[in-house]
């Protein structure tokens, strides 16, 4: 298939590849140079009702859910296979368009398919159960079906990897879907839709709708819509979720965190520094799950503040084309300048500015790596998500002020704990508020491994059975015999 983006992309409604035309277009750019990559259409409301009305006749003939499992699941395979079969044009097609170094690009795109390679062999798993409720004048029992036409609405830090944690398991459930991608990183989703139909994925069953809020927005007001799987901030999920409920939508949010990375005077300190580096800035600390709040055992810190400090000093800041990088740009000048606004916000308050806080000299949307020490919980950066390369010490004297300060948050979405005490690894999983907590190690994930947060980070999972049962409503069918 041809990966390749053309001056202008087009979106797919019920089979059908649609030009631009007379609606209005922007550019995407690329984040390392500013340079456009390609134009792409706001889809219109009369966009948003045909996508929801092609995936409603497909939910209603049931050209996919209709299909016989093991047929779903060829499918499913063979988008997995497509995956890994064009996986470095497709990285590099996310790096272009995203900014991320290329390395962890490609492994996006691998975990892409190991979603789909999952979730394929679901549809054979989707089983139902005979309830007894008396002594046999009755026949019992519960089917699982597709709750109908999901709308998902994906965030520009992961464009291809959070595509296939939501779209795997919606057509694993036998769901037909409308897609939005984020309107900065829509291409690799267009091209994941390319791959889906190349595999035999039947038409009107996947839809995807480029544009900007508004479209969504129209996606989650829209009545044809039955489920809502949105991955992006707090505040505009808790949007989400006012529009969704004049309609009684089921949702699954993953939204913020401001996640923990707690370690312990006994914790292999080469690990911890080596690992808080990736926790803190991998993907230029563009990720929910970010471990931007370092606590450190105070008997240790000035040892940690010095190994941080130096460490921080080396990340590798570049275009992530160029291979060995850690630090790519920002997503756009907009980002770029919120995350600078935060940097301020953190010498106003008072906390020390150890390392980085400036603008490379380089094109692109670049913040240096910083680091502030001094940090307290009460502080703006303490407390709100500023999804860039800014990290911030905090420290404790020991486990219970450690637990104390780690849960004092209205986020929870994940935690990490370094320690070589078996038991307070143990004490400190159980007393974290969190979805995710890492011990010793810090962003692993797994499709069969479930992921979401509490509080402010969310509701509902992506990936595991919780995520596939997500896009499934349980019928109750009771026969007197």
């Amino acid at each position: 298939m041809n990966i390749s983006i053309s001056s202008e992309e087009p979106f797919l409604i019920d089979g059908a590849w649609i030009k631009p035309g007379e609606r209005e277009t922007f550019a995407v750019l690329d984040p390392a140079s500013g340079d456009e990559l390609t134009r792409v259409a706001q889809a219109t409301p009369a966009d948003v009702d045909a996508a929801v009305a092609a995936a409603r006749r497909a939910y209603a003939d049931r050209r996919w859910s209709g299909l016989a499992p093991l047929e779903r699941t060829r499918i499913l395979t063979r988008i997995a296979d497509l995956i890994e079969e064009n996986l470095e044009e497709l990285a590099v097609l996310e790096t272009r368009d995203n900014g991320k170094p290329i390395e962890r690009s490609r492994a996006d795109t691998a975990f892409a398919a190991k979603d789909f390679r999952h979730f394929a062999g679901a549809p054979s798993r989707l089983s139902g159960t005979v309830v007894p409720i008396d002594g046999g004048g009755h026949h019992v029992y519960t089917v699982l079906e597709p709750v109908g036409v999901a709308a998902l609405i994906l965030p520009w830090n992961f464009p291809i990897m959070t595509a296939a944690h939501k779209l795997a398991p919606a057509l694993a459930a036998g769901c037909p879907v409308v897609v939005k991608p984020a309107e900065q990183t829509p291409v690799t989703m267009l091209k994941l839709a390319e791959i889906c139909q190349e595999a035999g994925l039947p038409d009107g069953v996947l839809n995807v709708l480029t544009g900007d809020g508004a479209v969504g927005a129209a996606l989650v007001a829209h009545p044809g819509v039955a489920k809502v799987s949105f991955t992006g901030s707090t505040d505009v999920g808790r949007k989400v979720m006012v529009s969704a409920a004049a309609t009684t939508k089921r949702l699954t949010l993953e939204l913020g965190g401001k996640s923990p990375n707690i370690v312990f005077e006994d914790a292999d300190l080469d690990a911890a520094v080596t690992t808080a580096m990736r926790a803190s800035f991998g993907h230029s600390g563009q990720m929910c799950t970010a471990g931007s709040r370092l606590l450190v055992q105070r008997s240790i810190a000035d040892e940690m503040l010095t190994r941080l400090a130096e460490a921080t000093r080396r990340v590798p800041v570049g275009n992530g084309l160029d291979g060995g990088i850690s630090v790519g740009p920002l997503v756009s000048e907009e980002q770029r300048q919120q995350v600078l606004g935060y940097i301020r916000k953190g010498v106003e308050e008072g906390a020390t500015l150890a390392v980085g806080g400036d603008v490379p000299d380089r094109p692109g949307y670049f913040v240096s790596p910083t680091l502030f020490t001094g940090v307290t919980n009460d502080m703006v950066i303490a407390r709100e998500e500023i999804f860039g390369p800014v990290a911030g010490v905090i420290t404790f004297e020991d486990e219970a002020d450690a637990i104390a300060i780690a849960n004092d948050t209205s986020y929870g979405l994940a935690a990490g704990v370094w320690t070589k005490d078996l038991s307070r690894a143990h004490r400190m999983a159980s007393a974290l508020h969190c979805g995710t907590v890492w011990v010793n190690t810090y962003n692993i994930f797994d499709p069969a491994l479930s992921f979401g947060g509490v509080g402010d980070s969310g509701v509902g999972k992506d990936l595991g059975d919780e995520a596939l049962l997500g896009f499934c409503e349980r019928k109750g069918v009771v026969i007197a015999l």
